[in-house]
């Protein structure tokens, strides 16, 4: 286990590496006490051969109930652990994987939580995309080929008729999907954006990657993927009913005005 520290606008971490880097593409999942959801989704994605088309670094935030377990990790194919050292969640964590992701080479990044929610089965598509030149591949259960499967009406209806439509105005472009952390971005785009900032510690990096790519005369695009809720029972989340969405919507509108654009 390496330690980093006293990275400018990278939390302090600490890295375990199992393997070699061996592709030009990298599967970023930031997670947290997910549990078995994390061994599920990475037992998908070894059954889908993910492991033959990119890496797959583990980005954690912390956990302690050895979801991150290093043989288990060894076993499912995983390239690297980083554990989050430093204060920050998910945009802490996403910082700490696209820094480490950079410096080891990587041209193209994606990322999707660990939640076993989401089709990592659709990694190729957002490979093929960004290997077409995409900047920003936003992944989408709106769109054809995609599906929304036992999503809650009340995070539909904030997607569809509130999240969506403000990150698309300020975009200029028709996102259908936007709180969808399920995504792919070239090297240009991560190395440009100027994402290594201490403000980026929640959920703000993910809304203004919504918006960022069209102010740097970058492009973008839609894929179909597959988010599944159970059917029964708690909802595999971390943002809480009241007091995450909030939050989530006070990003969401700080984003569309520019409030973290680089200054």
């Amino acid at each position: 286990m390496r330690d980093f520290k006293g990275i400018s606008g990278v939390p302090d971490f600490s890295c375990e590496e199992y393997s070699k880097k061996s592709s030009g593409c990298c599967v970023l999942i930031p997670v947290i006490n997910e549990n078995g959801r994390l061994k599920n989704e990475l037992g998908r994605a070894l059954t889908a051969g993910i492991d033959k088309k990119a890496d797959i670094i583990i980005c954690d935030g912390g956990s302690s109930d050895g979801s991150v377990e290093s043989s288990l990790l060894k076993s499912l194919k995983v390239n690297a652990l980083l554990v989050k050292k430093g204060p920050g969640r998910q945009g802490a964590q996403l910082r700490m994987g696209f820094w480490w992701a950079l410096r080891c080479g990587y041209e193209r990044f994606i990322t999707i939580d660990g939640n076993d929610k989401d089709s990592i089965e659709s990694v190729p598509l957002f490979i093929e995309k960004l290997g077409e030149g995409a900047d920003f591949v936003q992944g989408s259960r709106f769109i054809k080929g995609g599906a929304a499967v036992n999503t809650p009406i009340s995070r539909l209806l904030a997607v569809r008729l509130i999240h969506a439509p403000v990150c698309s105005l300020a975009a200029g472009f028709r996102f259908t999907d936007t709180t969808n952390a399920f995504r792919g971005y070239s090297r240009r785009y991560i190395e440009s954006a100027d994402i290594f900032r201490e403000v980026f510690s929640g959920y703000e990096l993910l809304a203004y990657f919504s918006t960022a790519w069209a102010k740097l005369g970058l492009s973008a695009c839609e894929v179909p993927v597959r988010r599944a809720y159970p059917e029964k029972g708690a909802v595999p989340t971390k943002i809480s009913p009241i007091k995450g969405s909030f939050e989530l919507l006070k990003v969401l509108f700080k984003n569309a005005r520019g409030g973290y654009d680089p200054k």
